[in-house]
C-alpha cells in the first residue's frame, strides 16, 4: 500500500470511492479512520464485531425521515471522535472499472461543515486490478471473499489523499465536487464515471 497526499487528521470527513470490501482495511490502515456504514452490517455478527472494533457508526439509508438524526450523529462523531470518519457515497460496491454517482444525503451533515471540520476526498486506486476487485453481477458475498482471498500475488493500492473541499451549504454540489476530484485522480488508471 502506498499513500499519496498530506496526512489525515481528526475532525475530517473522508469521502471515498468504493471498490471492494478490502477498502475498509486499506483505508483504516492508511488513515486510522472510523466508518459510517449501512445499518444492515450490524445484522452480521462477525462483520459487526470487526466493524465495532473501529467505532463504526451505523445509519439506516432507507429511512429518509431519519436523515436529520443521522446527520447529527455524523456531526457528533466528527466533533467528539478522536479519529477521522469515512463514508462511501456510492452506496455500494461496483463491478469494477467505473466510478458510480455519489449519493448526497449523508453529506448534509457537512453542508455546511461545522467549525473545525474538513471534508476531504480520497481516491482508492487499485490500478489495473480495478475490474478484478469489483463485485460481479450475481456474485454472492462469500464467493467474492473466497475469490479475492484466494488470488495469488499482492494487491497494489495507492490511497490518494486529495485536497480538502471548499465549504458549501449545498450537499449536492459537495457530492459533485468530491466525485469530480476522485474521478480526476483515478482517470490515469482508466476509471471513468458511470453513465447516469
Amino acid at each position: 500500500m502506498r499513500t499519496a497526499g498530506d496526512p489525515v487528521v481528526a475532525h475530517t470527513l473522508l469521502v471515498v470511492n468504493h471498490v471492494s470490501w478490502l477498502d475498509v482495511f486499506v483505508l483504516a490502515g492508511a488513515t486510522g479512520c472510523a466508518f459510517v456504514s449501512k445499518a444492515e452490517i450490524a445484522d452480521h455478527p462477525v462483520i459487526k464485531w470487526f466493524a465495532d472494533q473501529n467505532a463504526t457508526l451505523y445509519v439506516r439509508r432507507s429511512d429518509r425521515r431519519a436523515v436529520g438524526d443521522q446527520a447529527g450523529e455524523i456531526v457528533a462523531a466528527l466533533r467528539d471522535g478522536p479519529q477521522p470518519l469515512a463514508i462511501f457515497p456510492e452506496g455500494t460496491i461496483g463491478t469494477g472499472g467505473r466510478l458510480l454517482p455519489f449519493r448526497p444525503a449523508l453529506l448534509s451533515a457537512v453542508a455546511p461543515a461545522p467549525a473545525h471540520v474538513t471534508v476531504r476526498p480520497v481516491a482508492l486506486d487499485y490500478g489495473a486490478l480495478f475490474p478484478e476487485l469489483g463485485w460481479g453481477p450475481g456474485e454472492h458475498g462469500i464467493a467474492n471473499a473466497v475469490r479475492l482471498l484466494g488470488r495469488r500475488g499482492r494487491i497494489p493500492v495507492t490511497v490518494r489523499l486529495l485536497d480538502p473541499l471548499p465549504p458549501t451549504a449545498d450537499r449536492k454540489a459537495l457530492a459533485g465536487q468530491a466525485h469530480d476530484s476522485i474521478a480526476a485522480a483515478l482517470a490515469p488508471s482508466g476509471i471513468v464515471p458511470a453513465a447516469l
